[in-house]
């Protein structure tokens, strides 16, 4: 053998027990040890043994860690084993795994989600191998093998204290309880699961390893009758663990029921039990702690008081047993006193406790204190009464306390058993057994060495069961077998078991007068030392080892004796049974009835009978008391007994740690409890053979990847696997080949899979070798090319910069020239200009010298043109200025008028509110505006004053111009000139300053209009900032408004949908209980027929009744049938709100059921009765047929005597009788007449009693005589006369009599002995005739009797009712006396006012019956009025045809053709036929190519006529009849779609014409004139719509239940398992458990085809709702099996189903189907399939999938995560961290606990108003409805 580096092992390790290594070298055969790298990276060299060659546990492969099963793993060992449970338990959190045919359980100490009764109705009808490991899957296994095999079967749960086996066992109940439900009203389910509580309150308590460990064993049967429904249950306890009565450890309890009595003591009943809190009493304080975190006892007990009310333990009796368990408290508490002696003691007599237990148990208190300190020796001679010890007496008191709380729970479970048992036959049982594990403790003693004795048997059975059923699987694939040897336990049983065994010895010693302990042991030691299963410790001699399977357990024997006889003093029990209460006395006598055996009805194990397991305890007699160990022996055989003839099913049950930590796995405490149970024995005797199995096809779609080319064109799969294998496998020893399998040894699987990952991995590296060769070959020419440009660009950049530099240098020479020549002609020409200039001013300069001089006076002339032209210019500008100045102020006013409206809207209150810094800014420059205003007008105030002054200067001026002219003479001309200088310069001045203040004035006019402009901008803005707030708040108010509108829609529509949904329901369950009242009805009819077994013509229908419209019943049968016509004649809609009348059906329905079983049980009782008649009728013909001749006619001759006394007693009776009846008018009345009547029988019996045997004896000396005459005769006369009376118990007349005594005497005269005793003939008819007065007398006996008997029986159903109405009413009292005086006066109001209800009811319905007496008669009237009426008309019909006849010419009279106004005539007699041929015997396809709704239209027409006619009893009966022909049909062909959907169409059709032609205007908008002319005129039919809707809502119900129907099956195929996609999905190993495929061939599409080919007439409005429907349960079927199918969560499985919805999704749009809202169902599967093909490792993965999915919640989202399987070696499994992740996230979210989807759920459907385009005179009745009796009108 050799190991490869790389290779990963398993290595022992004292703290995790193995550990995971991977060699770093590789390892070859004769090396001493290994290297190896362990997890954290440690090298460590690892020792091998040289000489034993063993090597370490090999790991599996990746892929199979984590598997649901563990036969899976290809390595099957320990190491593997606890990794693959510790990985799901951690990892995963699954707490279930199979291992085979045992499903293995860790406790998590968490309440998980995974058993509601979603998850049951998921499990229920499923493969055991198809979903995900629960103890679901195995009770279903274990329900469906029942059914299937009609075998009995047993599921064992198994395990040690603490790790959920009392759980398991209730789920495995509750499982059972909701699957096989009673079908009556028994509620047997729910008696089976209330006895629960009962037992976990009295034989449960809290241990150090489990705070509700069971400290007993017991195995529940569940009972079945032949439809597999739950009929009763019995149970069976087991070694109940008595010493907790009187001694617990440290940080235990004792039994729940005395801290739940402690916590319930302050209630008003329980005050006489004189309780108090539970550390008062010394029986419940011994642990410490008297409390469990988390329990409340008081709630605890109040469920424990439901438990027994609910089986029928009446209150009183339930006081009974709460004051025998507080007696026993009591009796712990009693203070005992020693004597100074020492060898006697004491009990104080005013002691409380010793009072109280006595008091509750109604003994004597002197006789109990007597005999509690003192015992009585009995010899041959004398009897002693000798004191007792102290430790003596406290063991007596122990002894007496566990005995009485023994014989409690005894009686307890007694009667619950009683409650359970049923008097139906049983046809077949599930067991359940929930059984105490292998026990090992620091000190063990009597009770583990039981426990482990009980487990010893129960591994044999098992190795034997594991054995046979792998024997059994390969000689069913035809595999050679091999012997595989399994370790037998057969000599460790044998050792306790057998003869002068532990047992055996320990019995012997308990019979010893003075055995001990010691002694015991010593005999052990000399008599099995030499068994190979049993040692002796070194240090101790009174201890002892016994090897078990599972480990070795060293046994102390002290205390063995003791506990194993059991003793109770005999003078203590005596005083009990003297108790003055019934009960209590009747715990300790020993004649207790047995509990009554139920037996199975078929199979093999219908020999086993269900007797007790624990056998009557006779205290008594001690010398004859069955010891314990020997009473636990025969119980566990009779229960190995019981498990052999069942079909066994294995849990185990595994604690993962001691400290009860939820998800904490402690793998020694695993591995120990995993041997301990069995499981690695199931591994090993897997692994010894071919542990590991694939189907063929399952093998090949896995390692096709290792198959040739070549090898795969051939089309033989077997073949290929075969060729396959031999070549890669050259050991033949390794596989077998299998009928339909392959087997393989341990580790070829994982070879194999090594293999495979080999191919994957070369394959994988040639992909990657050559894409990165691809890809850097790609990179580099990408680089290249890159470069290459790159470079051709830099050449040219560099080209071109070269380029533009000589460029710019060229252009820069070329400016520079120009710009040199252009300075310098510039400076040329301004020198040139400089010069001209000076030689112009210079010349002139000259010239005007030279002008002067030559002429001076003309220079004056010109001075006055000066002046008048400086002020024509001076007026100019002014004429200028003017408007200017005005255009000025003009725009100033219009400003300020501007400024002021800004300014009042800035004042604005919402303005100020909502811009207060932009009206302060407003208000600066307001007074900025105000200050340059006032500025302004004081310059315009000193440029008026200048301009006013320059006006006076011109004129001043003008003045002196004036009279310097007048002056001419004078020569002023140097001063004016001065003058005239002078007044230019201030003009100048005058300018400039004037130009100055234009300046100012313009520039501060431009600021203002530029700040006004800015105003008016800011306004603007603001204006619109108010009106986008003014909109905004407009639309916030609209929005609000319409948000607010949109959610009242929105609720109000969800109302709707709630209520239109309740009523559906309603419907729907009003339909349910209307057909489970006629099968009911059916039943009655069929037993009140004939008491034999006949059956009705399955075609027979009970449906003419059914209806729940009007009709005229003609029979009576009490108050339903009133309250059912009252709902004929007031219509559903008034009657669904009238709940007097749901109350009547209610009640009438369970009258029904009682009255069913009553007359179920008086046909057993008379089938019996029969079966014995016809036994005593065969005795007496044989004793009859074997008498002699002689004596037959001898014994008529004796009865001959008698027959006339008989018939004077006879008359004499009748005589009295009438005499009777005539004075009390009634025979049956007088109880005179009838007991003279009995009295009188009863001698005439008592005489013929005594006459028989005066015959007998005178027989048997007639015998005697004529014997030696009638030796040596021939038989044959004997055979005649034999034969002559074979039907002599057959009633015959006197004439028949006569007749066949004439043939006797014919037949009988040849022979002598017929001669002499028969001569005239007498005897014969004597003989008839007093057989007929004594069957008559024997007939009118039993009837009296019968009479008698139902008569005492009605009278104790009387009593048993008042007794009930009495404990009802104490009840109340009780109850009553508790509230305060208030509460009690409202208490009495609320009762008075139900007592007058039902009166009130009681009279309602008197006065029903009255109104309907009437309403008959009333109708009989109309009816004979009607007939009067008729008989007058054809009496005056047949006088005018008389005289008609009398004319001489015959006339005749012609009709005027009319059109056909669309109705249709029948007459009344022709209804039913109308109903046949239209309703019940109608085919859909026999209207294949008529007007669609055809049967609708004609009813319509029908009705028409009979509304024309003004005919109501007609429309009543024709819509009656029609509505329970449509029912019949249904019900007939209730799994036909087309015939579901045909007639959904016509109700629906139907009601839309009853809506159309009602005259109601809200549904005639569409119509035209013609079809207003058809509307009803005499008739409102709306409660008939209403009933039809109401059946349209039924027939809608069916037609999905029967869509559903179609397409179940196929959906887990076609979505789930059908590669749609080839190649995608992979097979994993799988182990034991094969999962099944749903379908050969689903595809769910032709079957959505067939239903919507199906469906045409529908509206489409409901085909839209039917799709819907249906696409939902697609969806919620396929989620839910993906969350519970084991190996589906993988990324191949999203990738498929994303694809099958896009197909379903383009099949919608496809068919117009779209606006259904089917997708919007689909969207939690939809985001599942992404969940699955998401990334899950980093933060922002797990932030993608909260966001996405949400229409799933969280427990959906981490089933999936965790469920998620990597199909090969490339996935990884979703890592703990990352699922934590989510659910951390995922906090928040309020999700429902629910798991799965509601597959059932129906949403509400709405039928709305289409009314018809066709006019009923249109239409066309074809020849084929055989209609020809309907006339048209």
């Amino acid at each position: 053998v050799s190991l490869g580096e790389c290779t990963r092992v398993w290595i022992p390790d004292p703290d995790e027990v193995w550990r995971s290594a991977e060699l770093t070298k590789d390892y070859k055969e004769g090396d001493k040890s290994l290297q190896l790298r362990l997890e954290d990276e440690t090298i460590l060299e690892y020792p091998i043994d040289v000489q034993r060659n063993q090597l370490p546990f090999l790991r599996n492969p990746d892929i199979l860690v984590g598997e649901n099963d563990l036969t899976a793993l290809s390595y099957l060992h320990e190491p593997a084993v606890l990794h693959n449970l510790k990985v799901r338990f951690l990892e995963s959190n699954h707490i279930y795994t199979y291992c085979g045919i045992v499903l293995v359980a860790i406790n998590p100490y968490e309440q998980l989600p995974i058993y509601g009764q979603d998850v049951i109705y998921a499990y229920s009808g499923q493969n055991m191998g198809d979903m995900d490991p629960h103890i679901f899957a195995v009770a279903e296994e274990a329900y469906k093998q029942m059914a299937r095999d009609e075998k009995n079967q047993s599921i064992i749960v198994s395990g040690e204290s603490g790790a959920g086996k009392t759980v398991s066992a209730k789920y495995a109940m509750r499982y059972f309880a909701t699957v096989g439900g009673s079908a009556s009203e028994t509620n047997i389910e729910e008696k089976v699961l209330a006895s629960s509580p009962i037992m976990e309150a009295i034989g449960n308590a809290k241990t150090t390893r489990n705070d509700n460990s069971s400290r007993f064993g017991k195995y529940i049967q569940i009972g079945f009758d032949k439809r597999y429904h739950i009929i009763g249950a019995n149970m069976r306890t087991y070694l109940l663990e008595k010493s907790r009565v009187v001694f617990q450890a440290d940080d235990e309890r004792n039994y729940h029921i005395f801290y739940q009595l402690c916590a319930a003591a302050g209630l008003p009943e329980f005050k006489e039990l004189a309780l108090t809190s539970a550390e008062d009493f010394f029986y419940t304080s011994q642990g410490g702690d008297t409390s469990i975190e988390g329990v409340d006892d008081a709630e605890d007990f109040e469920k424990t008081r439901q438990a027994f009310t609910l089986l029928g333990v009446r209150e009183s009796h339930q006081i009974s047993i709460f004051k025998i368990i507080a007696s026993i408290l009591h009796l712990g508490s009693v203070e005992i006193q020693a004597e100074r002696d020492g060898d006697s003691c004491s009990i104080s007599p005013q002691d409380e406790h010793l009072s109280n237990f006595c008091r509750l148990l109604g003994v004597e208190h002197s006789q109990m204190e007597h005999w509690l300190c003192h015992r009585k020796l009995v010899t041959t001679s004398e009897t002693y009464v000798k004191t007792m010890s102290l430790q003596q007496v406290i063991n007596a008191r122990n002894a007496l306390a566990k005995h009485i709380y023994a014989q409690l729970f005894s009686w307890i479970v007694e009667h619950i058993n009683k409650a359970l048992h049923t008097s139906l036959k049983q046809h077949s049982f599930i067991g359940v057994l929930d059984i105490y594990g292998f026990e090992t403790f620091e000190v063990n003693s009597f009770e583990q060495f039981c426990i482990n004795y009980a487990n010893e048997k129960l591994q044999q059975q098992f190795n034997s069961h594991v054995f046979k059923l792998e024997q059994e699987e390969y000689m069913k694939e035809q595999i050679p077998w091999t012997l595989i040897d399994f370790y037998d336990n057969q000599p460790c049983i044998d050792l306790i078991e057998a003869k002068l065994g532990i047992l055996d010895l320990l019995d012997e010693e308990c019979k010893v007068p003075k055995g001990t302990d010691q002694n015991w042991a010593q005999k052990l030691y000399d008599r099995h030392s030499s068994s190979q299963h049993f040692q002796k410790p070194r240090m101790s001699n009174t201890a002892f080892i016994i090897v078990h399977f599972a480990d070795k357990v060293e046994y102390l024997s002290d205390g063995f004796l003791e506990k194993n006889r059991d003793t109770v003093y005999e003078e203590q029990i005596n005083i009990l049974k003297a108790s003055k209460f019934p009960l209590v006395a009747d715990l300790f006598h020993d004649d207790k009835d047995p509990v009554p055996a139920t037996t199975s009805g078929k199979g093999s194990s219908s020999k086993i009978s269900i007797r007790s397991a624990r056998p009557p305890m006779k205290a008594s007699n001690k010398e004859h008391k069955k010891t314990v160990g020997h009473q636990f022996r025969t119980s566990l055989h009779l229960l190995m007994e019981t498990l052999n003839a069942t079909t066994p099913h294995y849990v185990r049950c595994i604690k993962p740690n001691d400290e009860k930590l939820p998800f904490h796995f402690d793998p020694k405490r695993a591995v120990q409890q995993l041997r301990a149970c069995g499981v690695l024995e199931t591994i090993r005797i897997s692994a010894a053979g071919y542990p590991s199995r694939w189907a063929y096809h399952d093998f090949f779609n896995r390692y096709r990847v290792l198959v040739k080319k070549r090898e795969l064109a051939n089309t033989d799969k077997k073949a290929i696997c075969r060729s396959v294998l031999e070549n890669l496998i050259k050991d033949p020893d390794k596989f077998q080949f299998g009928r339909t399998k392959i087997f393989f040894r341990a580790g070829q699987v994982a070879y194999l899979e090594k293999l495979r990952a080999d191919k994957f991995r070369t394959a994988t590296i040639m992909i990657q070798k050559t894409v990165r060769g691809w890809l850097q070959k790609v990179k580099y020419h990408r680089l290249k090319g890159a470069t290459i440009t790159l470079q051709r660009y830099c050449r040219g950049h560099l080209a071109r910069r070269l380029a533009e530099h000589l460029r710019r240098t060229r252009a820069a020479v070329v400016l520079q020239k120009h710009y040199r020549m252009q300075r310098a002609r510039q400076a040329y020409q301004r020198v040139r200009r400089a010069a001209i200039v000076i030689q112009a001013f210079t010349r002139a300069m000259f010239v005007r010298r030279t002008y002067r001089q030559v002429n001076p006076h003309e220079h004056k002339a010109t001075h006055p043109e000066h002046v008048r032209g400086w002020m024509a210019a001076q007026a100019l500008r002014q004429l200028r200025m003017q408007p200017l100045s005005s255009n000025a102020a003009f725009r100033m006013l219009k400003a300020r008028r501007e400024l002021k409206t800004l300014m009042i809207e800035a004042r604005s209150a919402r303005m100020k509110r909502l811009n207060v810094g932009m009206e302060n800014k407003v208000v600066q420059l307001q007074r900025k505006i105000d200050e340059q205003n006032k500025e302004f007008k004081t310059l315009s105030e000193q440029l008026s004053m200048t301009t006013s002054t320059y006006t006076m200067e011109v004129e001043r001026l003008k003045k002196e111009l004036a009279h310097y002219q007048q002056s001419l003479g004078e020569d002023p001309s140097l001063s004016l000139q001065e003058e005239v200088e002078s007044l230019r310069t201030e003009l100048q001045r005058a300018h400039s300053e004037r130009k100055i203040l234009e300046d100012a004035h313009s520039r501060e006019k431009d600021e203002l209009r530029k700040r006004v402009a800015d105003l008016e901008q800011e306004n603007a803005l603001l204006k619109d900032e108010k009106e986008q707030l003014n909109n905004q708040i407009l639309c916030q108010s609209k929005d609000e408004f319409a948000q607010n509108s949109v959610k009242e829609n929105l609720l109000m529509k969800k109302e709707l949908e709630e209520e239109r949904s309740r009523y559906q329901n309603l419907v729907k369950e009003y339909s349910q209980l209307e057909q489970r009242y006629d099968n009911l009805r059916d039943e009655m009819t069929i037993i009140k027929q004939t008491p034999g077994h006949r059956r009705n013509p399955s075609n027979q229908s009970s449906l003419e009744s059914d209806s729940n419209y009007p009709s005229i019943s003609t029979s009576d049968i009490g108050d339903t049938e009133d309250a059912l016509q009252q709902v004929e004649e007031i219509g559903l809609e008034k009657a669904a709100m009238d709940m007097t009348v749901f109350l009547k059906l209610q009640k009438r329905v369970r009258e029904l059921e009682q009255e069913r079983k009553k007359l179920q049980v008086q046909l057993e009782k008379r089938e019996q009765q029969d079966s014995k008649k016809v036994q005593v009728r065969e005795g007496a013909a044989v004793l009859f047929c074997n008498g002699s001749g002689p004596w037959a006619v001898f014994q008529r001759q004796e009865l001959e005597s008698e027959n006339k006394k008989l018939k004077n007693d006879l008359n004499e009776l009748r005589k009295a009788v009438a005499d009777q009846a005539m004075q009390n008018n009634s025979s049956h009345s007088s109880p005179d007449s009838y007991s003279l009547l009995l009295n009188q029988l009863k001698l005439a019996h008592e005489e013929l009693e005594v006459r028989k045997e005066e015959v007998l004896i005178l027989r048997t000396q007639i015998v005697s005589a004529d014997q030696r005459r009638l030796a040596g005769r021939n038989a044959e006369p004997n055979i005649n006369a034999r034969s002559s009376w074979p039907n002599s118990e057959k009633h015959v007349d006197q004439e028949d009599a006569i007749e066949a005594y004439h043939g006797v005497c014919q037949t009988n005269s040849k022979t002598e002995d017929w001669g002499y005793l028969n001569e005239d003939g007498e005897l014969g008819l004597a003989y008839q005739g007093l057989k007929q007065v004594a069957r008559l007398l024997e007939a009118q006996l039993q009837a009296q009797s019968l009479e008698h008997e139902e008569e005492v029986e009605h009278l104790k159903s009387q009593l048993e009712a008042l007794k009930e109405e009495m404990d009802k009413q104490q009840q109340t009292f009780c109850q009553t006396l508790l509230l305060s005086p208030e509460a009690q006066v409202e208490f009495g109001i609320q009762q008075e006012i139900s007592r007058l209800t039902n009166e009130n009811l009681d009279l309602k319905e008197l006065v029903e019956k009255l109104e309907k007496n009437e309403r008959k008669l009333k109708k009989q009237l109309k009816i004979y009025m009607k007939k009067a009426q008729d008989l007058e008309a054809a009496q005056a019909l047949a006088q005018s045809e008389r005289k008609r006849h009398e004319l001489n010419r015959q006339v005749t009279v012609q009709r005027k053709e009319k059109d056909f106004q669309g109705m249709l005539e029948y007459h009344k007699e022709d209804e039913a036929l109308l109903i046949r041929n239209l309703v019940t015997d109608l085919k859909p396809q026999m209207l294949s190519g008529a007007v669609p709704c055809l049967p609708a239209y004609i009813l319509y027409m029908c009705i028409r006529h009979a509304d024309y006619t003004n005919d109501d009893l007609k429309v009543h009966s024709l819509l009656t009849s029609t509505i329970n022909g449509i029912k019949k049909v249904l019900k007939k062909h209730n799994d036909d779609f087309e015939m579901t959907s045909f007639w959904l169409s016509n109700t629906c059709r139907l009601l839309h014409c009853l809506k159309q032609y009602s005259g109601d205007e809200g549904f005639m908008t569409q119509n035209t004139a013609k079809q207003n002319e058809h509307c009803l005129k005499n008739f409102d039919l709306t409660e008939y719509r209403q009933v039809l809707s109401d059946l349209s809502i039924q027939i809608y119900q069916q037609l999905i239940k029967i869509a559903e129907g179609m397409l179940q099956p196929m959906i887990v195929s076609a979505m789930l398992e059908n590669e749609s996609i080839q190649g995608l999905s992979g097979v994993k190993p799988t182990g034991y458990r094969k999962r099944s495929s749903s379908m050969a061939d689903g595809d769910n599409s032709y079957c959505l085809e067939a239903i919507i080919r199906q469906m045409n007439g529908l509206d489409p409005a409901i085909i839209l709702q039917v799709f819907k429907q249906l696409f939902y349960m697609i969806n919620a079927v396929t989620l839910n099996n993906l969350l519970l199918w084991k190996d589906l969560c993988s990324w191949s499985t999203g990738m498929q189903l994303r694809y099958n919805i896009s197909q379903l999704e383009e099949w919608l749009r496809g068919r117009n189907l779209h606006q259904s809202g089917a997708v919007q169902t689909m969207e939690p599967l939809i985001q599942a399939a992404q969940l699955l093909q998401l990334k899950k490792k980093t933060q922002e993965d797990a932030e993608a999938i909260c966001s996405l999915c949400t229409s799933l919640s969280t427990q959906q989202i981490v089933k999936i995560l965790n469920l998620y399987t990597p199909l090969n070696e490339f996935e990884e499994r979703v890592t703990v961290a990352f699922i934590r992740t989510i659910q951390a996230q995922l906090q928040e979210r309020n999700d429902p606990q629910q798991l799965l989807l509601d597959a059932k759920h129906m949403f509400p459907v709405v039928f709305p108003f289409n009314p018809s385009s066709l006019t009923m005179d249109s239409i066309h009745i074809p020849a084929c409805l055989n209609l020809e009796f309907l006339n048209e009108v």
